[in-house]
């Protein structure tokens, strides 16, 4: 049996047969929760706004057209409920605390080696906080949840040389913010 592409379930959705939403709930929650936490650091509100965009693509499934790839759609819809979320809440919606590592240690690291690691996690994870919202949601579009940047231009409206320089200069200036915390954390 082949499986059904996530453009064929959407347009399915789109049509009125709505309990296909439930496939590819299976098949992006966790990317979408992985994007959310990643961008607000709370399991709480990062479950309540996958919930809100699997509700966006039910309610807007008519705007669906089939073309591009399904990813960058939903994507769009989830940058949308994030940016809803920060603008209802009017702060950042950062929490200060990296608790959950999405790739758990090894068994046979050290306390102290998990300690050190624990440590940088917690740092990088302020670094990208201090990031302004552009440049941390591109970040965890490219370096966390993997799509192309072909795919992310399409999401911001713009090419994909402007996404290569948009990610590349994010990184430099996380570099910069994680190495001026280190130094802070060393003095």
């Amino acid at each position: 049996m082949e499986a059904v592409t996530d453009n064929a379930l959407m347009l399915k959705v789109k049509a009125g047969d709505t309990d296909r939403l439930g496939l590819l709930f299976e098949r992006y929650h966790r990317a979408l929760y992985s994007f959310f936490y990643r961008l607000t650091s709370s399991s709480e509100v990062s479950e309540d706004l996958v919930q809100n965009v699997f509700l966006r693509m039910l309610k807007y499934r008519h705007t669906y057209t089939g073309e591009g790839e399904f990813k960058t759609w939903m994507y769009h819809l989830a940058r949308n409920v994030h940016a809803d979320h920060y603008q209802k809440n009017k702060r950042l919606g950062f929490a200060d605390d990296f608790t959950n590592l999405e790739n758990k240690l090894r068994d046979d690291f050290t306390v102290e080696e998990q300690t050190r690691q624990n440590e940088e996690m917690q740092l990088l994870q302020t670094a990208l906080n201090c990031l302004d919202v552009e440049k941390r949601e591109v970040l965890v579009l490219s370096r966390f949840q993997g799509l192309k940047y072909k795919e992310i231009a399409e999401l911001y409206g713009c090419t994909e040389g402007a996404i290569k320089v948009r990610a590349f200069r994010a990184l430099d200036e996380l570099k910069a913010i994680y190495l001026k915390l280190e130094k802070q954390e060393i003095a």
